[in-house]
């Protein structure tokens, strides 16, 4: 595919990095002929130096020609005006990232769709939904609903007193097919176990479950069953305006910010929030707002240092649950190692979203925030090779799992034994690069 990316922010240049990695032709735009230029030195894409509004630079760009527009400017009224004069001159799909959440109104769909406009992202509502689930379990590292809900994909971290240590996996659930753990974060490495395989202390563990079991997922790992009440929220940005919106309403909340204005801003925007102007990085400030009686603390200011310093102040101070927003993809690591507990990045949460529209037809795509894997949701259609027996019976890639299948809406965790039918929603779990041979098995 042709993919043109207007805008050479974090979101527009983690997704041309990512994509170059695969066989695609990425043209990146942008006005700011340093940046791109470094990112076509380093990475296999085309840059090109110009204005998403002006026609001359779009025609120069070959969107004409393209098969996917993405527009991921900072500035709404950019990306939209670009996906009309994109869609216009010959574009396939288009893309734009918006801050309005208005425009994501399914009665505005087709609004967007007669001007040009084929999708709309809005990366921090994105971002703010995965924090809300994650805190929906006080446990969890990442938490991701598949299917409406159907399957369940969760990671915790597993310490010495879980009853899954040392156990080989064909071991661990025996007597119990509804969970199932289908990758392992060791380090560095990233493992798409095998029954063989056992899990050590202090691994990042993914299972998929249905909603029913997820409890049992938490007795398992040796977890204890921490509610999430009253949260402390460090930075007053989009991100934590659009979480608290999308919060219960029975839930406490407190926001430390330092500058004046986004205490003004948050105000205006939320209900029930206790703001206090100061500097969250302040230990004395977070001992006298009462830090160790909040069940969460989240860092959501614009810096990751900053955000994952504060999560380990927090720690130390008595707090169980620290989320914090890195968008430093290289510190990622260093705050898993730092087991500072969930992290939310906004790109990956994007790109996940953008990728699918790429990826077309039947076919869902969710990133793993600590684990080199993709989630992948495909639909099996009538005759593909993934029908033809048992999943015990089939040949698939190396490092390839079927983790769990929805038929008629209902989840159920995938084994050796189980008979993929034409219609299923199937759930796989494998690395980018086998996309395209796994998406033949299903057609």
């Amino acid at each position: 595919m042709k993919i043109i990316i207007a805008g050479a922010g974090d979101v527009g240049t983690h997704l041309a990095k990512m994509l170059s990695k695969e066989n695609h032709t990425i043209i990146l735009l942008d006005e700011q002929s340093e940046k791109i230029k470094a990112l076509e030195a380093n990475y296999d894409i085309l840059s090109v130096v110009g204005n998403p509004t002006s026609l001359k630079d779009l025609r120069e760009a070959q969107v004409p020609s393209s098969d996917l527009f993405v527009a991921v400017t900072p500035i709404e009224s950019t990306n939209i005006t670009a996906c009309m004069l994109a869609t216009n001159l010959g574009a396939k799909k288009t893309l734009a990232r918006i801050d309005n959440q208005e425009y994501l109104l399914p009665k505005n769909k087709e609004f967007f769709k007669s001007m040009g406009i084929d999708s709309l992202i809005f990366p921090e509502i994105l971002a703010a939904e995965e924090i809300v689930n994650n805190l929906k379990k006080g446990w969890v590292r990442q938490y991701v609903e598949l299917s409406g809900g159907a399957l369940i994909v969760l990671a915790t971290k597993i310490r010495s007193n879980s009853p899954l240590c040392n156990v080989p996996l064909e071991k661990a659930f025996a007597d119990n097919r509804n969970i199932r753990i289908v990758v392992i974060k060791r380090g560095d490495s990233t493992i798409i176990p095998s029954g063989k395989d056992q899990v050590k202390e202090d691994d990042i563990v993914y299972f998929i479950t249905t909603r029913n079991y997820v409890e049992e997922v938490r007795i398992q790992s040796g977890k204890s069953n921490c509610e999430v009440n009253n949260i402390m929220f460090l930075g007053a940005s989009r991100i934590c305006i659009k979480t608290i919106q999308s919060l219960p309403q029975n839930k406490d909340v407190k926001v430390i910010e330092k500058d004046q204005d986004k205490t003004y801003r948050i105000i205006e925007n939320t209900d029930n929030v206790l703001v206090v102007k100061g500097d969250g990085r302040d230990i004395g400030l977070l001992q006298e707002e009462d830090i160790d009686s909040f069940d969460a603390f989240v860092a959501l200011t614009g810096n990751a240092e900053t955000n994952i310093l504060a999560c380990l102040a927090a720690k130390e101070l008595g707090v169980s649950r620290t989320i914090a927003e890195v968008e430093n993809m290289d510190y990622i690591d260093m705050a898993e190692r730092l087991d500072i507990g969930a992290i939310i990045n906004k790109k990956i949460i994007a790109a996940s979203h953008i990728y699918q529209l790429i990826l077309g037809g039947d076919v869902s795509v969710k990133f793993l925030t600590f684990a080199d894997v993709d989630v992948v949701e495909l639909k099996a259609e009538n005759d593909s090779y993934i029908t033809k027996g048992p999943l015990y019976t089939l040949s698939l890639p190396k490092n390839t799992i079927i983790g769990g299948i929805v038929r008629d809406g209902k989840g159920i965790v995938a084994v050796g034994g189980t008979q993929i039918e034409p219609g299923d929603n199937v759930t796989v779990f494998c690395h980018r690069e086998l996309l395209q041979k796994i998406e033949k098995l299903f057609k």
